[in-house]
């Protein structure tokens, strides 16, 4: 297995283990009050944007060559580092 291969395994494990957390959120959310509802919704918007720019980066990281795989992981970092200061902030909230 590559280093390419076990980048973008261990990225996805982690993408897919945030996602799964924030649906469970979601549905904490929902069974709030509701004018809470919507300050989550708003919330709730942001950490998926965050998520699927994250998600996209890392389809465009696993379509790369192998030569040129490396020059993205700085990316691929910034924006899974977004999803999860992003989705902490929720989970604090709610």
């Amino acid at each position: 297995m590559s280093k390419q291969d076990v980048y973008v395994t261990k990225m996805k494990a982690q993408l897919d283990e945030l996602n799964l957390e924030l649906q469970a959120l979601e549905l904490k959310a929902k069974e709030a009050r509701q004018e809470v509802k919507e300050k989550y919704a708003e919330q709730m918007d942001k950490v998926r944007e965050q998520s699927r720019l994250a998600t996209a980066k890392l389809d465009e990281l696993t379509a790369a060559a192998e030569s040129s795989w490396h020059k993205m992981v700085a990316d691929m970092e910034k924006l899974r580092h977004a999803f999860i200061g992003s989705f902490h902030y929720f989970k604090s909230q709610v």
